[in-house]
């Protein structure tokens, strides 16, 4: 047998190697300034996002250095805190050039929303515009649905949003540096409490309302969870109460969903009867931490709710109160999605868990936790104050219930219109919208967002509720309808939605990372091949891990099925 004899100089240079750390060193000065931002913060792992957010806040981006010194600072690897900040689309990670340097930042970020409703009201000339006039040290750059819909074309500069905007106005808050959101005069705690605030809260938690009661109550009025999923929300707070503790709850405002903005709207106004209802939420089930997750498009929102907590935690209306901790989001429409949410408030990627909807056995840190999105928390206490019945009688053509729409496109009166549950979309565009705008005849409308489907108008007459557009190929979810005109085509709006699906595909699973990317590939052609189209539909539906891969498909099924007369197929005949 052949032995081969290694010479003593090469093997103390491979131990020396083993010694070293494994990863980029730390350079000292990186690791002094991510000190100096973290203070005394905690440096438990689920904080890994919110410190990203301080660095990338305090520099422009996440330079190479500064990550390395996070992690050891974290005592998490380097590698674990690279593909977090590399996942997330407002993390800017930068690496060194080949003498050690990280690239400048720029100087301010202009984020032009390209989202449908935004596209079809002029975001593509803003994004050709705005460049040439900005010059080099200003970055301009495409961004998914921002949840200003209403204020289409809506554009950020640094977190300041700007309504309906036009290329002076974003020159002119570029020129002056204005990038900071100050909220709007809202609803605070010492007016809410003038008019009755955390009253119900009290009664609650002073026994003067029986739990029995609080349920019932819940479970008769009928409200379902408003984000999409549409679970009964008095049946949840059961499910998870009969858990073991400690329980924890996961507020959802994530709202990626395009078209959708009404849960900052009624944010952005009334931020306590909010609170209120999760801390009444908080006491009917017994949960010890409640984690609220913010959407990071919403600065504004993210200022309010800060101080409002601050001002409720040094006046707080009850003897105890269960942490509330804010959790900010980093631009991912996956976290939309419950348990993808849920690994994110945990401070690792925003990748779905396979798991049945709402199981406690696979929450937060491992426990039982009640997870709610904004608005079904917003109406508890309304419904507890006036009644099951308010709220469950107010629907329209056999369906109960109010619903939050979030109403954008080509009509006169775009927002949230509070709407009785079963309203078909020519009563709410005659009743609530202001009819359709001057030279724009109603063509065709999403039901659902980007991922509900699309409609023609002479679908005019269907109730919009869960449940109701199953049939049709479509669904509600968090009602966010967009109008289309005969301006407009089918064919784009669902090459504008393949796109965000693309981008915003998470990537662990191949008939979602693939499916989309195909699929837009597919429709971006002027001959659609309708065969393969429908084959990699049944794939992405059948085998995707999440909603976001099982609903992508549905605007091209959609146009396929309901306007022909867009299309033509592969062979070029009608399709």
């Amino acid at each position: 047998m052949k032995h081969t004899v290694i010479p003593i100089a090469v093997a103390s240079s491979q131990q020396r190697k083993r010694q070293a750390p494994k990863g980029r060193r730390v350079q000292p000065q990186a690791l002094a300034e991510v000190q100096a931002l973290l203070g005394d913060a905690s440096r438990q792992a689920d904080l890994l996002i919110e410190h990203l957010h301080l660095i990338n806040d305090r520099y422009g981006q996440l330079g190479t250095p500064h990550l390395a010194a996070l992690a050891q600072e974290m005592r998490l690897s380097q590698a674990a805190v690279y593909e977090v900040a590399t996942f997330y689309h407002h993390f800017d990670v930068v690496r060194e050039d080949s003498d050690g340097q990280v690239a400048t930042a720029p100087t301010i970020t202009v984020r032009v929303c390209d989202g449908l409703t935004c596209e079809m009201a002029g975001a593509r000339s803003l994004l050709e515009t705005l460049p040439k006039l900005l010059g080099a040290d200003i970055r301009v750059i495409a961004a998914p649905c921002i949840g200003r819909c209403e204020q289409a074309p809506a554009v950020v500069v640094g977190q300041l949003p700007i309504p309906r905007a036009q290329v002076g106005q974003v020159v002119a808050a570029v020129l002056a540096k204005t990038t900071v959101h100050v909220p709007e005069p809202y609803i605070d705690l010492a007016t809410y409490q003038a008019h009755g605030g955390y009253q119900l809260l009290k009664e609650c938690v002073d026994g003067k309302r029986a739990l029995e009661s609080v349920l019932k109550t819940m479970e008769d009025s009928g409200l379902r969870g408003l984000g999409g999923a549409g679970f009964p929300a008095g049946k949840k707070w059961r499910i998870v109460r009969a858990e073991s503790g400690p329980r924890m709850m996961a507020v959802n405002i994530d709202e990626g969903e395009p078209g959708t903005f009404k849960d900052r709207t009624y944010l952005e106004r009334d931020p306590h009867r909010f609170l209120e209802g999760m801390l009444i939420a908080a006491w009917a089930v017994g949960i010890e931490a409640i984690y609220i997750y913010l959407r990071d498009e919403y600065h504004g929102c993210r200022a309010l709710l800060e101080t409002e907590l601050a001002a409720l935690r040094a006046s707080p209306p009850i003897e105890y109160m269960s942490q509330i901790h804010v959790r900010r989001g980093a631009g991912a429409y996956i976290c939309g999605e419950e348990s993808a949410m849920i690994e994110s408030i945990e401070g690792k990627r925003g990748l779905p868990r396979l798991r049945p909807p709402y199981v406690a056995q696979v929450g937060l840190f491992g426990r039982p936790t009640l997870a709610h999105n904004f608005e079904t928390l917003y109406w508890v206490r309304r419904i507890l104050e006036q009644g099951a019945e308010w709220f469950a009688d107010h629907g329209r053509h056999g369906r109960k219930g109010l619903r939050s729409f979030s109403v954008s496109g080509r009509i006169n009166k775009p927002g949230v219109h509070l709407a009785p549950a079963g309203i078909t979309i020519q009563e709410m565009i005659d009743e609530y919208c202001g009819g359709m705008q001057d030279g724009h005849r109603f063509y065709a409308y999403l039901p659902g967002g980007a991922s509900g489907g699309i409609l023609p108008a002479s679908l005019n007459t269907i109730p919009l509720d869960f449940d109701t557009l199953h049939e049709y190929g479509c669904f509600i979810g968090s009602a966010a309808i967009v109008v289309l005109s005969q301006h407009d085509t089918a064919v784009n709006a669902a090459r504008n939605q393949m796109r965000f699906f693309k981008e915003e595909s998470c990537g662990q699973c191949t008939p979602c990372r693939v499916g989309t990317a195909k699929a837009l590939t597919l429709i971006e052609q002027a001959h659609w091949n309708i065969a393969l189209l429908a084959d990699l539909s049944a794939v992405m539906r059948d085998a995707s891990i999440c909603g976001l891969g099982q609903a992508a498909p549905n605007p091209v099924d959609c146009v396929i099925r309901y306007f022909p007369q867009e299309l033509t197929d592969a062979t070029g005949a009608p399709a």
